[in-house]
Order: C-alpha cells, then sequence, then structure tokens
C-alpha cells in the first residue's frame, strides 16, 4: 500500500516529534523515525537547508576517478533508467559508498529544480549532513529505502520523493547507492522496484570476468534462470567462500558477513565435481539445484605501474554504426584534425553522444580531455558559470577560490556541446567571443585566460530554421557549421533486421532467440525514439523470458502489433507499483497481468510472453511474498 506523505498524518507526526512532548509519532515507518532519531541527536537543523557545497570540478574529477569500476559497471543501468526518468519526471544518481553524488541523468526540467537543493553530482548526501533522505539512510540501514516528502529530516527536502538501494561488491563491500528522486507531489510507483532490478544486474556484471583464483558457482533451484541476473553466483576459494550476489546469498539464508566464514561442504551434499560432471546437485538439505562452474580465473599479475582507465560507453547501447556513419566518422575526423568545428545533427536518440564520443577517439586529441556539456541539462541560470568559470565572491552561492568552468576544462583537448540549439540566447554572443578570440574572461572580473579546444556540437533542432525565427544567432551558426554530418533516423536505415540482430546479440548475449518472424516485425516498425527506444524495448523481451525462450511474435509488446500507437508516440502499459518487493516476484507479476489480461486463458497469455504453458504453471504455482 502506498503511503501518503504530504498529507495531515505526516505533518501531524513532523510536529509531534519536534514540537510536541517527546511522544514517538506511529505514523511514520520505523527506518524513518530511526533516522529522525539519529539525526536529532547529531543536532541537525530540521527547519534549515544543509550547508551542502559541493566540490570544485578538479576534486569532481578525482571522485569519478576513484569510482571508475562502478560507473563502467553502472553505466548501462544509468542509460536504461535515465530514459524512464526523463518521461517519468525525475532523476537517477549514483554515489559512492559514502553518499557523493557522481552521476546524474534524466529530466531536465527536474535535474533543474534537484539543483536547487544541491541534489546533484560533487554533492554530498549522507545521513549525518544532510539528514533523512534515501541515499544516506539507505548506506545507515544497509537496506532499500524510500524516503517521500514530509518524511525528509530537512523540511527544504519535502519537495523530493527518493527511492535508494545500496550497491554491493562481490566481497560484501557497499561500494555505492543508485536512486531515483522525483518530485513529491507525483507518484513514482515503480522507482524502488526499477532502482532494486537495476542494482542487482550492477552487483551480478561484476562476476563477468570471474574472481581472481576462485572457482565460480553459477546456482539456482530453476534452471530456466540460469544466465540471468537473478542466478544465485557463489566463489569459492580453496573450498571457501569468499564471494557471493545477494541472490547467492539469499538462496543458502546467508548474509554477507557470512562470506569468508563458510565452507563449500557446509552448503553443498557432495565435491564440486559431480557439479561439473552433470549439471545438478543437492544443497546441504536434501534440495536439488541447477548450476554450472566458471574456469577458474588466474591471479591478475601486478603492475608496477596502474593506469587508471576513462569509462567507456557501454558497448550494449552503442549504436551500430553502418557502412554510411563510418564515412561520416571517417570526414569529421578529418574536419576536426584540421582544427574545424563539427555539428552533429539528427533526431533524439540517434547516438550523437556516442558519435562524438567516437570521434574523439579517432581523433588527434585523443588522449587529452573529452568534456561534454547538455546545454539543455544545466539549470539556465548556472550555464554561464559553469561553462566560463568565475572568480571568488562573483556571486551568492559561488564555491571558495571560484571555477575554472568548463570551456578550461576542455583546453587541449575536445570540448562537446551537446543540445546546442538550447543555450540561451543572451548567452551566444560570449560563446561566439570564445570562439573568435580563443581566450574567456571568468564572471567577476580576473584576467582573460588563452583556450585552445577542438569544438564539436549537436542538436536535434533545425538551426537554420532557428536562426530564421530569431532564436539562434546566425553568426554563431556559421562559426560552429563548417562541417555537419547528420545521424539518420533508425526508420530510413535499408537493413534494420540486421541492426535489430547485432543489437539483440549484444543485449542478450545468446540465451534467448528472436523468431525470424518477431525480427522482422521488431525491424518493421518506424522506432521514433530511435535506438534509445530500440535498446530499452529489447531490453525489456530479454527481462521477461526465461533464458532458452525462443521470444515469437506474441510475446513482442502491443505497439510492434500495430496497437498502442498515437501519432507516432508509444503508449506505455500499465504495471503494478512495485514498492519494496522482491526482486524475483517482478517476473510472477507480469506473468499473472498476463494471465488476466487474457480472461484466465493460460495458454494465449504463454503465447503474448513466449513462455511455455508448463513454464507459466510451475511459475504461477509460486507464492509472492511483500
Amino acid at each position: 500500500m502506498s503511503r501518503n506523505t504530504t498529507s495531515a498524518p505526516i505533518q501531524a507526526a513532523r510536529h509531534a516529534f519536534f514540537d510536541g512532548d517527546g511522544a514517538l509519532p506511529p505514523q511514520l515507518p520505523r527506518n524513518i523515525l530511526s533516522s529522525w532519531q539519529r539525526c536529532q541527536s547529531l543536532g541537525l537543523a530540521a527547519e534549515r537547508p544543509p550547508a551542502i557545497e559541493p566540490v570544485s570540478d578538479a576534486a569532481l574529477r578525482e571522485l569519478r576517478d576513484r569510482n571508475e569500476s562502478l560507473s563502467r559497471h553502472a553505466r548501462p543501468e544509468l542509460d536504461a533508467l535515465a530514459a524512464h526518468a526523463m518521461s517519468a519526471g525525475s532523476i537517477v544518481l549514483l554515489t559512492d559508498h559514502r553518499g557523493w553524488i557522481v552521476d546524474a541523468a534524466g529530466n531536465p526540467q527536474f535535474l533543474d529544480k534537484a539543483a536547487k537543493v544541491t541534489l546533484r553530482p560533487g554533492a554530498c548526501w549522507g545521513e549525518d549532513q544532510v539528514g533523512t533522505n534515501a541515499i544516506g539512510t539507505a548506506i545507515v540501514e544497509g537496506i532499500p529505502v524510500e524516503v517521500r516528502g514530509g518524511e525528509h529530516y530537512r523540511a527544504p527536502h519535502q519537495i523530493l520523493s527518493c527511492s535508494a538501494t545500496p550497491i554491493h561488491d562481490p566481497f560484501g563491500e557497499l561500494i555505492g547507492v543508485l536512486d531515483i528522486s522525483g518530485d513529491a507531489r507525483l507518484r513514482h510507483l515503480h522507482a524502488m522496484g526499477l532502482v532494486r532490478l537495476a542494482a542487482a544486474n550492477i552487483e551480478h556484471r561484476y562476476f563477468e570476468q570471474g574472481i581472481d583464483g576462485c572457482d565460480l558457482l553459477r546456482v539456482h533451484a530453476d534452471r530456466a534462470l540460469l544466465g540471468s541476473s537473478q542466478e544465485g553466483v557463489l566463489a569459492f576459494r580453496d573450498g571457501r567462500l569468499v564471494a557471493a550476489n545477494l541472490a547467492g546469498l539469499e538462496l543458502f539464508s546467508l548474509r554477507r558477513s557470512d562470506l569468508g566464514q563458510v565452507d563449500f561442504a557446509g552448503l553443498f551434499d557432495g565435491p564440486l565435481s559431480r557439479l561439473r560432471a552433470d549439471g545438478v546437485f543437492l544443497d546441504s538439505s536434501g534440495r536439488a539445484l541447477y548450476g554450472k562452474v566458471d574456469p577458474r580465473r588466474a591471479p591478475a599479475a601486478r603492475s608496477a605501474t596502474t593506469m587508471t582507465k576513462k569509462p567507456s560507453v557501454a558497448a550494449i547501447d552503442a549504436p551500430v554504426f553502418d557502412a554510411q556513419a563510418e564515412i561520416e566518422l571517417g570526414r569529421a575526423t578529418r574536419v576536426l584534425d584540421a582544427g574545424l568545428p563539427v555539428l552533429i545533427t539528427g533526431e533524439t536518440g540517434t547516438g550523437k553522444d556516442l558519435f562524438a564520443r567516437e570521434l574523439h577517439r579517432r581523433c588527434a586529441r585523443h588522449d587529452r580531455p573529452f568534456v561534454a556539456v547538455n546545454c539543455a541539462a544545466i539549470p539556465e541560470g548556472l550555464i554561464e558559470a559553469e561553462l566560463f568559470g568565475y572568480e571568488e565572491g562573483a556571486f551568492t552561492g559561488a564555491r571558495r577560490r571560484g571555477s575554472p568552468g568548463l570551456l578550461r576544462q576542455a583546453d587541449g583537448g575536445v570540448l562537446f556541446l551537446d543540445e546546442i540549439g538550447d543555450m540561451p540566447a543572451s548567452l551566444q554572443p560570449r560563446l561566439l567571443r570564445v570562439l573568435q578570440d580563443r581566450e574567456l574572461r571568468p564572471l567577476g572580473g580576473g584576467q582573460p585566460v588563452k583556450v585552445d579546444f577542438a569544438l564539436v556540437c549537436a542538436t536535434h533542432q533545425d538551426l537554420e530554421t532557428a536562426v530564421q525565427d530569431g532564436r539562434f544567432r546566425a553568426d554563431l551558426y556559421y562559426r560552429i557549421a563548417h562541417h555537419a554530418a547528420r545521424l539518420p533516423s533508425l526508420r530510413e536505415l535499408p537493413d534494420r533486421a540486421a541492426i535489430v540482430a547485432a543489437l539483440w546479440s549484444r543485449i542478450d548475449g545468446g540465451l534467448r532467440l528472436l523468431d525470424p518472424i518477431a525480427l522482422e516485425q521488431i525491424a518493421a516498425y518506424d522506432w521514433p525514439g530511435n535506438y534509445r527506444q530500440l535498446t530499452a524495448c529489447l531490453k525489456t523481451l530479454a527481462a521477461l523470458h526465461d533464458p532458452g525462450t525462443v521470444i515469437g511474435t506474441e510475446g513482442l509488446p502491443a505497439y510492434l502489433q500495430g496497437a498502442g500507437r498515437v501519432d507516432g508516440n508509444v503508449a506505455v502499459g500499465s504495471m503494478p507499483a512495485a514498492g519494496s518487493m522482491p526482486l524475483k516476484n517482478l517476473t510472477l507479476v507480469a506473468m499473472r497481468n498476463a494471465v488476466e489480461q487474457c480472461d484466465g486463458n493460460v495458454a494465449k497469455a504463454a503465447r503474448r510472453l513466449g513462455v511455455s504453458r508448463s513454464t507459466l504453471y510451475r511459475r504461477l504455482g509460486q507464492p509472492t511474498t511483500h
């Protein structure tokens, strides 16, 4: 049941706790009340905003470098959640183990609103500083946490509704938190289910390359779930359990504190060789389990020099560059290396950001910084300071010692101005002056600073029309449009079937098969959201179907069967609120919904989901826990 967090009962609970006689308000969930008590014992002021000061740009880069592995493993989930957040009016946040925000993406309007309470990269949202909030309280409690509206300790944060879950490495150490935050006036029904599922995928991805010197077991009571993020993964070194994911621990009723304390013989009836031989074995209680053993990975050789790699764009979400795109990349690289700017155009979702990053990788400045600026995502009141930097005391709220700005950070490398068509008109003359003179002057005075960067811009807008309408300066347009590389929409590409097949291979890894007719039906759709929409659809298909399934046309979403489209827009079907439902129940809920929509006809529901009737009967026989 959804709890009302902006109603009179919650406000009464706040009054009773903060202004009353010390009686504990019964309306509050236990973890919220415990958090309020901790915050009060620390002397935090409930009515005032916390003194949060984001770190400098250099310190933010160091923070991201320290969390490179987390960012790399989380990138596919962040991109998928960001697409959801755009339509839901919310944002997705990734933090480190202390609550420092490493990355943020999602709805630009809510990004602007969140920035006003310093919910942005470079800020720390630990409970001991900010008060009760989903990120900080999830770190303290060690469990998924929702904090909605008035449940936040600090009154200014009542505008937020947040759902967060911890992320652990294979050895049980907390490494970060994944959070979805939105407007408290709206109901964010799926947020907790989405972040929990995404966190499980991130933790599962840490085992992809094995664990040094360990036998890696992948086990489950349901053979069909092997290879999915719901499988249990257990790593044994010399017979002792040293690493596991949450699904593996829950399979044996273990806690993360049990890692390093439990032996193989205490969990299984029989030697590891039995599992290697036939793929089925018994645990110590006589329960039959299915599994496989990954080849042992030798310990990595240590190097005297440690090199930190920058996070790469996840291949799973990258567009498939066809022959024409390769030609465009080659031409754009030559233009950029000649010191001329490149303008990338194309509809939303065609991969302009990825094209720009690939352009940086191929150009002569590939070993220098790549600084990306989304002109539509930075709050309008902050974009000038973010781009050009500022001196100490330039404006209220400015950081001590000022800020160099993003243009100076790109010095020597490539500056990527995404969605430049959304740059405020008042800022366009300043950018033009910088491009002409190759020097900038920070806000608040200071000496002019010379800058040297290669410029790449991107937009989904028709800039020539914007110039005619007076929304974009003609002189700036001619300054950035020396060479235009247009990325076609998916519906314009002649061999979409090959693209769908290539993306499906990346996303599914061969665990499930797309029926040829289903593949052609997917390829025949117009895909108004282009690659972003297509990859989201394919990921959903993989999540809804068991490994080994052949996905037919019945398993495709309604809009691919000619239903649910209005003027090119996809109508999203309703789903139940995930709340704090266990991850294994999300599939069960989808199956039960399908049966209900088919008026109880199990055979029809099985065809729609692309699974066998026996699988549907077996899975529906499992109880749902809340």
